[in-house]
């Protein structure tokens, strides 16, 4: 009886997720991006299975559709790599939630990854991941007062050059 009951408290949560990124396609249609409901179910089990790799627990699709309405005027995200590139932003967010120790709000490191992933990256989730957030992650973990400070770029060469991460 208590296995049915969590059933269907996951299956009605699982709806509600789904429903809450379907919404999402009305203002992505303005942009060309469409998802469709095999899509967003893809998507949803990326999250769950980032969420799981990195030890975390959410309910709904908060930071799903708050990922697809930060990146969805992208110049770097178009139709045939949407749901790659979604996916891939959900395994960085939520790593990267948990590298920050949970210092950085959900809204502030997606702003973040937004403005580098345009910017500095032109699109490259490697440069992202690899230069930009773990030197988000070295200052929030070595006490920088503002780790989310806009001359990242001078710090993030003398940083990946010692550390060998540069390419």
């Amino acid at each position: 009886m208590e296995n049915n009951l969590m059933f269907i408290k996951s299956s009605s949560l699982m709806k509600k997720t789904l429903l809450e990124i379907q919404k999402i396609n009305e203002e992505t249609l303005e942009y060309g991006l469409k998802l469709t409901e095999e899509d967003i179910r893809a998507i949803v089990d990326t999250r769950n299975s980032s969420l799981n790799s990195n030890g975390r627990i959410e309910f709904g699709g908060g930071v799903i559709t708050k990922i697809i309405e930060a990146f969805c005027d992208s110049p770097y995200i178009h139709q045939q790599n949407y749901v790659e590139s979604i996916d891939e932003l959900i395994e960085i967010f939520y790593y990267f939630k948990n590298e920050t120790l949970d210092e950085i709000s959900d809204d502030d490191l997606i702003s973040f990854m937004k403005d580098c992933f345009d910017n500095k990256c032109q699109g490259d989730f490697d440069l992202l991941r690899y230069r930009y957030l773990y030197q988000l992650t070295h200052n929030v973990k070595y006490g920088s007062n503002d780790y989310l400070k806009d001359d990242m770029e001078e710090l993030s060469d003398s940083y990946f050059d010692e550390e060998g991460y540069d390419e």
